[in-house]
């Protein structure tokens, strides 16, 4: 349960930071599109049960799949999508973390 609601306030508060200093003249509206991306999950809606607190979602779910990190990956590096990549490379991330943290409490 920490883990998850670790997990899920991380999902606000690293895009969050990384607005308020990669980008401190709009941080703002830098913070609500990288917020945004966080519907990036709503492929958890393909699974069964759709939340699984001790599944891993990288590898799992569509939009979490390597080659969809590598499109989010290379829209971060273009300058028109670059907040929605960053905001989907953290999202990747922080799930990444997620499974790791997983992994060292034996799935709890």
């Amino acid at each position: 349960m920490l883990r998850t609601a670790v997990h899920m306030a991380l999902h606000v508060l690293a895009p969050a930071a990384v607005a308020r200093i990669g980008f401190r003249a709009r941080w703002k509206w830098a913070c609500i599109v990288m917020v945004a991306t966080m519907a990036v999950d709503l492929d958890h809606l393909l699974a069964t049960p759709v939340f699984d607190p001790n599944r891993c979602s990288i590898g799992f779910h569509p939009l979490h799949t390597w080659p969809a990190m590598a499109v989010f990956l290379v829209l971060a590096v273009l300058p028109k999508t670059r907040l929605v990549g960053l905001g989907l490379a953290i999202h990747m991330v922080l799930d990444g973390l997620d499974c790791l943290w997983m992994g060292w409490a034996g799935g709890a």
